[in-house]
């Protein structure tokens, strides 16, 4: 396979070349360089229909080019699963709603009421859905494979698992703990015969435009789900199906034997590399060093859920907590987990305010009676709170899960497409990547961002990071759309911006240039505003 370089030709095109961009990708496996260094490039909330915003596209491949990611992580809502392009799938929640087949329905009457139901499945409100109001705590009905808490033997209780595990994440080549994973490809269906081939064929056209650019670079990728893919009418398993067909693909194959035991992933290209599967989203990677003789840390992807009967947002799986908490004993490293939905542990970078105060911003449901700001005293330079952390209202014990296993140093999330910061609670480095899309509300175009992560093999539990702006890496949006929002936080000069690209002038001052965008909060919530 060729891979374009980095150095655009006078024509417009790039020159193939026959290394990858990804040094991981190079050497066959996520480890660390001779450098000492590790890279990874976060992307969050695309969230478009089948047609990406050529922005969008256009700051993917910027960043990949600016950064030279090992990795790449996309942390949910890469599908804007209420676009009416989906209406004849389209679904509310994942239980039945007053909405389910509002939007077929309406195909036959035209685009004027189309118009209409695409607004109210965007929503304005996080209340619960009227025809969803029942107490009843039973689980929806849902061909996804379901997880069980108490079926502990899969996560091998005796530690038979766990040790086989430990040999292959230590570096031992056991045949018996690396399992062979085959890709998956979806089946093939007319739209006659299934009703859901048109979305798939969708989704799988949107993803070919996000992921082109790091299979032209050689950029293998993870991706997890945030609370609108699925609402494309497509289960989780479907959608990882869908992008284990593309060449750079991290994702494992979830089977039924132990989560904890190590998987090849053929798809991604690296022909050492293990993974460990928990269920469709939720999986580990570990990063070995130079030498391979063991790992420097563990990447955990977790799928953080998508709403709650109860009403606003949901939580991952019971399974995926408890097994977040027992792969630290596979990995015998520390781990950063990325997901989509922030923890109800981020407001403890905030601090209360009055609602009078400047840029202060309000809580979002079960903190909506306080209004925030940043607190500097935790956090570092440069970051902004632009709407308030939308977390799950009840605490699913992930962050005591985290704490216990003693085995985790950072999470990072997407979600709160305004807000972008980084600080730390109780021992673990938080972090908010705001929005890469264009399609969907957020910052003004110059602050739509890749979040960069750079790990030093000296102290790998404390990575470096800066966000890549679309303002500093590309330059004037194609479109003309007015993006605006307010911040708790006004930078206050050069030294607030962090160069991890080590190119004098690129970024410097970046984060003093929205000084003087306007203090008043008048947030276009514009096309798929999630909160609802």
């Amino acid at each position: 396979m060729t891979y374009a370089s980095q150095s655009p030709l006078s024509s417009g095109q790039r020159e193939p070349v026959n290394q990858p961009v990804s040094i991981s990708a190079r050497l066959g496996r996520l480890q660390f360089h001779a450098s000492g260094k590790f890279r990874i490039l976060q992307f969050t909330d695309i969230q478009d229909g089948p047609t990406v915003s050529p922005d969008t596209i256009r700051l993917i491949e910027a960043t990949c080019d600016a950064a030279r990611p090992d990795l790449v992580i996309f942390t949910g809502d890469q599908i804007a699963g209420y676009d009416t392009a989906f209406m004849a799938t389209c679904r509310k929640r994942r239980w039945p709603t007053a909405w389910d087949g509002v939007y077929a329905t309406s195909r036959a009457v035209g685009k004027g009421v189309n118009s209409l139901v695409d607004a109210a499945m965007r929503g304005l409100t996080s209340q619960e859905d009227p025809a969803s109001s029942s107490t009843q705590k039973s689980a929806p009905k849902s061909t996804e494979p379901q997880g069980s808490a108490g079926s502990t033997a899969a996560f091998g209780d005796d530690g038979s698992d766990i040790a086989a595990a430990s040999n292959v994440a230590a570096g031992v080549n056991s045949a018996d703990a690396r399992e062979s994973a085959t890709p998956s490809a979806a089946p093939v269906y007319s739209t006659e015969e299934d009703p859901y081939a048109s979305t798939r064929e969708m989704v799988r056209k949107q993803a070919a435009q996000f992921l082109q650019p790091l299979i032209d670079r050689g950029i293998p990728f993870a991706v997890t789900y945030g609370n609108h893919d699925f609402q494309c009418g497509l289960e989780t398993s479907e959608l990882d199906a869908i992008y284990r067909e593309f060449p750079g693909c991290l994702n494992p194959e979830v089977s039924g034997t132990s989560a904890l035991r190590a998987k090849a992933v053929p798809t991604s290209g690296l022909k050492d590399q293990v993974a460990y599967a928990c269920e469709p989203g939720t999986f580990a990677l570990p990063v070995s060093s130079l030498e391979r003789d063991n790992n420097v840390i563990g990447i955990v992807i977790t799928d953080s859920g998508d709403y709650a009967r109860e009403g606003g947002y949901g939580t991952p799986s019971e399974r995926a907590v408890e097994w977040m908490g027992r792969i630290p004993q596979v990995l015998r490293t520390k781990s950063i987990v990325f997901q989509h939905i922030p923890l109800p542990q981020f407001y403890h970078l905030l601090k209360p305010v009055p609602a009078t105060t400047a840029y202060a911003i309000q809580g979002y449901r079960t903190y909506d009676k306080q209004c925030y700001v940043i607190d500097d005293s935790v956090t570092q330079p440069g970051g902004y709170l632009g709407e308030g952390v939308s977390c799950p209202d009840t605490d699913a014990g992930e962050f005591a899960a985290m704490k216990d296993s003693g085995g985790y140093f950072a999470l990072f999330a997407g979600h709160d497409h305004r807000n972008a910061y980084v600080g730390e609670y109780d021992g673990i480095m938080l972090g908010a990547t705001p929005t890469c899309g264009f399609g969907s509300y957020g910052p003004p175009a110059p602050k739509r961002a890749a979040r960069l992560l750079e790990f030093d093999i000296r102290h790998p539990y404390h990575p470096r990071t800066q966000l890549l702006e679309f303002g500093d890496i590309v330059g004037k949006p194609s479109s003309r759309a007015v993006y605006t929002f307010a911040m708790s936080h006004l930078p206050k000069g050069p030294a607030d911006a962090t160069n991890l690209l080590r190119k004098p002038g690129v970024l410097a001052g970046a984060a003093a240039a929205v000084a003087g965008i306007g203090a008043a909060f008048l947030g276009r919530l514009g096309k798929g505003d999630k909160k609802k």
